[in-house]
């Protein structure tokens, strides 16, 4: 699955080439407030526009469920992409994603031309993978490159569908990147290999935590889903979040760890409240917490222990926070993490979603050496499953 031709395997002098990005970045009337997706964009962008290819480019924004929402709209992005690369970036409007613009547009295009194509998501086909769409699409290029992993898991028209009409289909820079560091971290990781998973739920992690068993020397577990296995070992978690379906397969994977060898770190002490908000008081509880106290936060001697196994780690793949860190009084245990993953020689995967978001609030992005772009992308890859996006591609 992993040995894919790269945007350095092809020539693209003249071509068109369609690139599916991940611009789903976050809009606040109309302004972009987090630019992040456009930067991890660039150095593709650059390459194939130095290589003479003519851009054509396509995302989607949020979820607009197959019609045209203004507030949805790539037009920003054109606009703030165009300062970013130093170059026009023809923004194509048409509701209908490829319309008479879209095609006006290619059809006067030079080489190292870019345009960007409307909302992607503003097709009704476009999640559904349906062949009208992709057939669309795949009218205006010659060649097809992904560059979006945070939709690499999904089977949609602008990722997988066009591959079926377009035979030149590789991935670009961000996306080896990805499978690079994802890929080789399950797959052939420098040991001793830590994963730690934090996060509201046991059930949404259960498969990795199973496919991780087979792979990793020590698991960590942290966040929501932690109550989850303290209640499996005869522990009260009051009102905190709890699978109750799930308590015999916690006890499950906890048997498996031992059967195979690997150290399982669950919390040994936890930070309490009586009530789910930023400024409420808290205490450490080892054991049991009251009926009407919930967990919050990983306790102190649990940030020790969890730091204390991170430091011989030559591999360290995280997904997911280890408290609630949007409150800065329940963020310590995350920040703790962080730190620990911050300090050590390793390789460090963060795997998208919160845990992205956390590392990078707190300051800690430049510490470690792969932040995914994708969380449900990242989760899939961990779980080991294939994903179509990736699949998508021409091998080597």
């Amino acid at each position: 699955m992993l040995n894919k031709k790269s945007i350095d395997d092809i020539n693209v002098k003249g071509k068109k080439v369609l690139v599916r990005c991940d611009f789903n970045v976050p809009l606040q009337e109309g302004k972009i407030t987090d630019e992040n997706r456009l930067v991890a964009a660039l150095p593709t962008l650059k390459k194939l526009i130095a290589d003479g290819g003519r851009l054509i480019l396509c995302s989607h924004l949020g979820k607009p469920k197959g019609e045209p929402k203004p507030e949805l709209s790539l037009a920003p992005v054109a606009v703030r992409l165009s300062e970013l690369l130093g170059q026009e970036v023809k923004f194509a409007a048409d509701p209908e994603v490829v319309g008479p613009n879209a095609k006006a547009a290619v059809a006067e295009m030079k080489d190292g031309d870019v345009i960007l194509l409307e909302n992607t998501r503003y097709r009704i086909e476009e999640t559904k993978n349906g062949d009208a769409f992709s057939k669309d699409l795949a009218s205006l290029a010659d060649v097809f490159v992904n560059d979006a992993f945070g939709t690499a898991h999904r089977a949609h028209c602008s990722n997988v569908g066009v591959t079926k009409y377009i035979d030149t289909a590789v991935v670009g820079y961000l996306m080896q990147k990805e499978i690079d560091f994802l890929g080789n971290a399950v797959n052939n990781p420098e040991r001793p290999m830590v994963a730690i998973l934090g996060g509201a739920k046991v059930s949404s992690k259960i498969s990795v935590i199973n496919n991780l068993l087979d792979k990793v020397d020590t698991l960590i577990i942290g966040g929501g889903m932690s109550y989850t296995f303290a209640k499996a070992q005869g522990n009260e978690v009051g009102k905190s979040l709890l699978e109750e379906d799930y308590l015999d397969y916690a006890l499950e994977m906890i048997k498996k760890a031992e059967e195979k060898g690997v150290k399982f770190l669950l919390p040994v002490d936890t930070v309490v409240t009586k009530e789910f908000s930023k400024d409420a008081e808290s205490r450490v509880v080892e054991g049991s917490m009251e009926p009407d106290e919930m967990g919050m936060d990983i306790g102190p001697k649990t940030r020790e222990l969890y730091a204390d196994a991170v430091k011989s780690a030559k591999t360290v793949v995280w997904n997911g926070p280890m408290g609630v860190f949007e409150f800065p009084k329940f963020a310590e245990g995350t920040i703790a993490v962080a730190q620990a993953l911050a300090d050590i020689d390793a390789t460090t995967i963060i795997g998208g979603g919160d845990s992205a978001a956390a590392v990078n609030q707190l300051g800690f992005g430049d510490k470690m050496s792969h932040i995914s772009t994708g969380g449900g992308a990242s989760l899939e890859f961990l779980e080991g499953k294939e994903l179509p996006g990736v699949a998508a591609a021409n091998d080597k």
